[in-house]
């Protein structure tokens, strides 16, 4: 009987964190039949999305499982403070857990030799299991769901500390980080890096243990971040993997009909005629801020599919869909616009994407995001709004010329103006600029070339393929 393989992975309980983690563990298993995986979910209330999303992934996985972790007493908020800060507290709690879940599974596996455990991943907020991993002596490898650009800059951010520690940055400053060709401004930095507080004590920490792993899977793609890639070769860290892009091609939606009826809408409208405004499944916007792209899309006057949500009750909480739009929206806008666009709450967004009517995206620029975007060649129109969506914006716009600039310096309680969502709509509609949308198709054939046999993901996935059946 020929040898078989388990491999187990866990992640943050985020949707942005656990959605490509599982698609990479069915990646594994799609390349190699030997593969079997198990996802360990952290129980985390607050977001029931990730049960919807567990529920709706396990009914069509193969050779892949989810398991439950036991519930835990959360980390006090004074100890947590921030998102990150619970996560990585969370991960911590649950090292007991997760031994007890792997020690489970090889006593299970014990009665066929054929069975071995190859390998553990973990991710960016998950770091605390390496010790798992060290106790019981499995190989550990991180999985980073975010850009090369961005793993180089939190690797480098020991080394900017006393910059930062000085105070000396103003809007106007600018930094050298290895892994951007250019100087990077202190605007498009993370804010809570700036304010040096929690979230900045836990990036420095999980930093600090990337290099205990057997090696580094990175989603993304050699020809997209060569730069980044390239800066990483020189920091002796373990193996590196762009293995990009692994994305979530079929999604989910917790209201089927829902969805029909958008689909329904969208096949109506020429294409490439739809402008997607959607800012990922933790984005939310003031009703300010809304009012005034109500206005910059009506200006505009063109097609558009704009994915609204109303703002978490906490921190923790997910947004929600507003009961009543015409409550946020301006008096008359749903009227006005019935025969150009459609408002909707949440969406399948990859679906959405890969629908012949979009012609261009207004992001958030989270990762997954802008790899859906690449993948099916819609350009972007940036807006980050949280984590390290600001540098994701700068690298596409500044770095890689593969997106527009709504505006890279939005802060929590700025407005962007009517006028320049109007005009950046325009633009990237009615082809202001071409050069752009013609890289962003061409980046469209080097990201699907790249996971062709012999293609540059492809064979690093080959690579670590390897690695994780020869040293099981």
């Amino acid at each position: 009987m020929a040898a078989r393989f388990e491999l187990v992975f866990i992640s943050t309980p985020a949707v942005g964190n656990l959605v490509p983690t599982v698609e990479f563990a069915q990646l594994l298993i799609n390349h190699d039949p030997r593969f079997s995986a198990t996802i360990l979910i952290i129980p985390f209330p607050e977001k029931p999305i990730i049960n919807t999303y567990v529920q709706s992934r396990a009914s069509t996985a193969t050779n892949l499982r989810f398991l439950q972790l036991p519930s835990v007493d959360p980390p006090p908020l004074d100890q947590s403070q921030s998102s990150t800060g619970l996560f990585s507290l969370l991960a911590q709690k649950h090292k007991p857990h997760v031994k007890d879940a792997i020690l489970k599974l090889t006593q299970n596996e014990s009665n066929s030799d054929s069975v071995r455990l190859a390998g553990l991943f973990v991710d960016m907020f998950t770091t605390a299991i390496i010790d798992v991993a060290s106790e019981i002596g499995v190989p550990c490898y991180l999985f980073f769901a975010s850009p090369a650009s961005f793993f180089g800059f939190q690797l480098h951010l020991a080394s900017l500390d006393s910059q930062l520690a000085a105070e000396l940055l103003d809007s106007g400053s600018e930094l050298v980080v290895p892994s951007f060709k250019n100087p990077v401004p202190q605007r498009v930095l993370p804010p809570l890096v700036l304010e040096r507080g929690n979230v900045y004590s836990w990036l420095l920490s999980h930093a600090g243990r990337f290099r205990e792993t057997k090696g580094v899977v990175i989603n993304t793609i050699q020809e997209l971040e060569p730069h980044a890639l390239d800066s990483l070769s020189h920091l002796n860290l373990p193996p590196v993997y762009p293995i990009g892009p692994v994305l979530d091609f079929v999604g989910f939606d917790p209201d089927p009909a829902h969805l029909k009826h958008i689909s329904e809408w969208l096949d109506q409208q020429p294409p490439s005629s739809v402008v997607f405004l959607c800012f990922g499944s933790m984005g939310s916007l003031t009703s300010a801020q809304v009012k005034e792209i109500a206005i910059g899309l009506e200006r505009a006057g063109l097609r558009f599919l704009w994915a609204l949500r109303e703002p978490p009750k906490s921190k923790l909480n997910d947004p929600n869909d507003f009961s009543n739009l015409e409550d946020v929206l301006p008096i008359g806008f749903l009227e006005r616009t019935a025969e150009i666009g459609l408002v909707c709450g949440w969406v399948p967004q990859v679906q959405i994407l890969a629908h012949k009517a979009i012609g261009g995206f207004v992001s958030h620029c989270g990762w997954n995001s802008i790899l859906e975007s690449l993948w099916y060649g819609v350009p972007i129109a940036t807006w980050p709004i949280y984590a390290e969506q600001h540098l994701n914006a700068f690298e596409m716009v500044k770095e890689l010329g593969l997106a527009l600039v709504m505006r890279l310096d939005y802060r929590k309680g700025d407005l962007v103006c009517a006028e320049e969502v109007e005009r950046v709509i325009r633009n990237l509609m009615d082809g202001g600029d071409d050069q752009i949308r013609t890289k962003v198709k061409e980046m469209k054939e080097k990201c699907r070339v790249a996971k062709l046999e012999n293609g540059s993901s492809h064979k690093n996935l080959m690579t670590l393929i390897e690695e994780l059946t020869a040293t099981a």
